[in-house]
């Protein structure tokens, strides 16, 4: 266990240097938003084209291990939609938010950080697929869910089409997904320049995650709905995974492994940006962000060591 703590050291390390930059006033806050947008539209796609580019075809894509995440994600995303907007009577918005929030992960500022320290270069696959199953598929529908009742004269799948199109990382994976199955080689100077425009990814994210912490705020009103997400997200979410590869499907050790520990991870930001845009409670939301980013602090190293041993 010390080993796995150790290992997430420095991912957390950047983390608590970016929230005490924040609060001592060293880094404005308003600076995070520009650091964020860096590391998410340059930085992390040169590290995930590099990755997959590295790697053969065949290991990029296991249709099981993706229908079997996907199907993890849609069940949990059901099922808190369902309470929310049955049981606890939300609208459909507040409740399609809240869905999203406990299902989609935080691929881009901390997923690349984790896998690679614990799996090392064989997880740009599954992270890819985990990618595409979260944010293409259960992030698009939940704008859908927000969107469709919350404004007018908006058309809802040119809005989500054009929301994929545009996300670098999802072009980073259709590019290196290509260049994979052709067999390119890289020139080695844009080897070299994706490797160093990469290697920054991880320090600037997680600075800017930390950041992020500094500025948030949880009251006791937010509180039972943030601690809601959370449990969905850091505990129910990772075992549905578990239960769904390992005793399901029969997958390979790693498969499932790393399709829990990336389940484990903390809820996405950019939901709290879909929140807001569509009045969907983005004050509770940010709360189970922020919840969930700062437990995980705990439970990722734990669940690290759980599934890759000791």
């Amino acid at each position: 266990m010390i080993r796995f703590v150790l290992l997430s050291l420095p991912i957390f390390g950047m983390i608590t240097l970016g929230w005490a930059a924040v609060k001592v006033e060293v880094m404005p806050a308003a600076a995070l938003e520009a650091l964020g947008a860096f590391s998410f539209r340059f930085a992390l796609p040169a590290l995930v084209l590099r990755l997959i580019i590295g790697e053969p075809l065949t290991a990029l894509f296991n249709p099981r291990f993706f229908a079997g995440y996907l199907a993890s994600g849609c069940l949990l995303f059901a099922l808190t939609f369902g309470l929310s907007r049955w049981l606890q009577r939300q609208s459909s918005p507040v409740a399609g938010a809240r869905a999203t929030a406990a299902t989609v992960s935080n691929l881009g500022f901390l997923g690349p950080s984790f896998v690679l320290a614990f799996f090392g270069q064989r997880g740009a696959g599954p992270l890819a697929m985990a990618i595409v199953a979260e944010i293409v598929i259960l992030m698009s529908l939940g704008t859908a869910i927000m969107a469709g009742t919350m404004t007018s004269g908006v058309d809802t799948s040119s809005l989500i089409f054009r929301s994929i199109v545009r996300t670098p990382v999802i072009i980073a994976i259709a590019a290196g997904a290509v260049i994979a199955a052709t067999g390119i080689a890289l020139p080695q100077s844009l080897d070299n320049f994706l490797a160093f425009l990469g290697a920054s990814a991880a320090p600037t994210a997680l600075f800017a995650v930390g950041g992020a912490l500094a500025a948030q705020r949880i009251n006791r009103s937010t509180g039972l709905v943030a601690l809601g997400i959370t449990l969905v997200k850091l505990v129910i979410y990772p075992l549905t995974v578990w239960c769904v590869l390992a005793l399901a499907l029969r997958l390979d050790p790693f498969w499932s492994n790393i399709g829990v520990l990336i389940a484990s991870l903390p809820s996405a930001g950019s939901t709290y940006v879909l929140a807001q845009r569509f009045a969907a409670d983005a004050d509770r939301i940010s709360a189970g962000i922020a919840l969930s980013t700062t437990v995980s602090l705990v439970t990722v190293p734990w669940i690290g060591w759980m599934v890759v041993g000791p």
